[in-house]
């Protein structure tokens, strides 16, 4: 059953039933941590909770009931107004850089951990509801979330997911009842995240600047035996999880790149110690390929730009070492050692972030087999790209198609302001090719496979939230859905979801959710 099914349409009627009881097998690790790790604190309840979405295929994959969840019981505990058998509601501390600036205390401000299951793959996973009231952390804030918002996250992470990009998950969304003042008057509304994990760079930094060794040393014992297993091997185990997080980083970022997708908000407090992209919120897809682009509306100075996020990671990185200098010394033996191993350790990320990037390339391009020029190949293809305005997704796209010959060629040259530039590249491409004995068909399916046909295109989110915000037509929100949980396959009659906005249509601009 699909994660876009909808819950109305493929479950019985329990509105009025309690019967069903929500069995989630909570087992709770992080609840066990010392208090100074988090606020005991539970969801506020709201007025009228309704179910908008249920993710039926998450749902199962963690051995949960999916009709439970979509019942009148279920959705009380959805949004935060019944607390679930074996629940232990928590909203987790942290510190962060926002921006370049260092916050000392930030912390869940509009989120509660509920708990921690297995699931039937084995792995253990956070269940989270954001929107879900004010903590302790909440800086004076509503801590509520806007629907707006909450679906956005929704389309987006499992629009990554399903691309293959490590990423948090989105298992529901529920309207409050209650509105939602921002900028405007807006519905709110409460997800239910699920995550490998919270822990996040700023969870180190938080205590890092108390000075507060013992609990850092808490934090990545801890880290290391639900990520990093095999850190615990390692004579060093602070610095192999240190490695292990750099490499897991370098891979995530460049995923991203593969598929234009630009973050928004890289601050410290946005970085999952489990390799996941976390936190969406003014994020984007690029059309053109532009690698200055920014779409966030607070990131004046472009510091999270499309390509400045590798450096904006490795920054990240570089305060995680400084976070764990505290333990690394202990390992090492003296301060000077430990600031040694730590930029040590900084030196990977670069080299497998570009490993990881060109890896990607090639699988784009339809290359096999590594050969010397390749990078050269690959970049020049984006350097054209970028000087011809071409869309990032539709180009890669119908190279698939021109893998099959020259008589092909027409889609990508109709991406190009000046056709020409990508016939002189096509040119060392073909040649390229030919030293790799691939038949089309197989090069072109490998091709699709790492091209996607469709993401969560700017403007066709912004229709599916604008009809969900102000009409309460859901509708284009599961078309939208439906439509990007198979994104490699392209289908028929879905045009809309796969070509580029007309000028009149084109998002410059999104915004944060809080």
């Amino acid at each position: 059953m699909s994660s876009t099914d909808s819950p109305s349409a493929r479950l019985p009627d329990t509105h009025n039933s309690d019967r069903q009881l929500i069995r989630f097998g909570f087992d709770n690790t992080y609840a066990r941590l010392p208090e100074r790790f988090y606020a005991r604190v539970n969801p506020v309840p709201v007025a009228a909770p309704r179910l908008v979405k249920l993710n039926l295929e998450l749902a199962h994959s963690l051995g949960l009931d999916p009709h439970a969840l979509a019942s009148e019981q279920g959705v009380q505990i959805l949004a935060g107004n019944q607390i679930a058998e074996g629940s232990e509601p928590r909203a987790l501390a942290y510190a962060g850089h926002q921006f370049g600036h260092f916050v000392p205390q930030l912390g869940d401000g509009r989120a509660n951990l509920l708990g921690e299951l297995i699931g039937l793959d084995g792995m253990r996973y956070d269940i989270q509801l954001k929107g879900s009231g004010p903590t302790p952390f909440s800086r004076r804030g509503d801590g509520r979330a806007a629907l707006g918002p909450v679906l956005r996250e929704y389309i987006v992470s499992e629009a990554m997911a399903a691309l293959g990009v490590p990423t948090t998950r989105a298992l529901a969304a529920v309207t409050t009842g209650e509105a939602v003042f921002r900028e405007s008057v807006f519905p709110g509304a409460v997800l239910t995240r699920v995550a490998a994990s919270h822990l996040r760079v700023g969870t180190f930094q938080y205590f890092a600047a108390q000075g507060d060794t013992e609990a850092i040393r808490h934090l990545a014992n801890y880290a290391i035996v639900r990520h990093y297993p095999e850190a615990a091997e390692k004579k060093r185990p602070y610095r192999a999880f240190l490695d292990g997080v750099i490499v897991r980083q370098a891979h995530l970022v460049a995923q991203w790149m593969l598929f234009g997708f630009i973050h928004g908000v890289m601050n410290t407090d946005n970085t999952s110690i489990s390799g996941e992209t976390i936190d969406y919120g003014p994020c984007a897809f690029m059309e053109a390929y532009e690698p200055g682009k920014v779409f966030s509306s607070i990131d004046r100075q472009g510091r999270y730009a499309y390509n400045n996020q590798p450096h904006a990671a490795f920054w990240n990185l570089a305060r995680l070492a400084e976070a764990l200098l505290l333990i690394l010394d202990l390992e090492e033996g003296s301060e000077s050692a430990a600031i040694a191993s730590a930029n040590e350790a900084l030196t990977a990320f670069q080299p497998t972030f570009a490993a990881a990037r060109i890896a990607g390339l090639r699988r784009k391009l339809g290359l096999f087999e590594e050969r010397e020029g390749d990078t050269e190949l690959a970049e020049s293809f984006m350097q054209r790209m970028a000087a011809n305005d071409a869309d990032f997704t539709l180009t890669f796209r119908r190279l698939c198609h021109a893998a099959a010959g020259a008589q092909e060629d027409e889609g990508v040259r109709r991406q190009f302001a000046d056709a020409g530039d990508y016939d002189a590249w096509a040119a060392d491409w073909r040649r390229r090719l030919q030293d790799e004995p691939v038949s089309a068909e197989v090069r072109a399916a490998a091709m699709r496979s790492a091209n996607p046909a469709y993401i969560p295109r700017n403007h066709v989110v912004e229709a599916a939230l604008d009809a969900a915000v102000e009409r309460q037509d859901f509708q284009p929100f599961e078309d939208l859905l439906k439509v990007l949980s198979h994104p490699y396959e392209e289908r028929s009659g879905l045009e809309r979801y796969l070509t580029p906005a007309r000028p009149e249509e084109a998002v410059s601009q999104t915004f944060c959710g809080t």
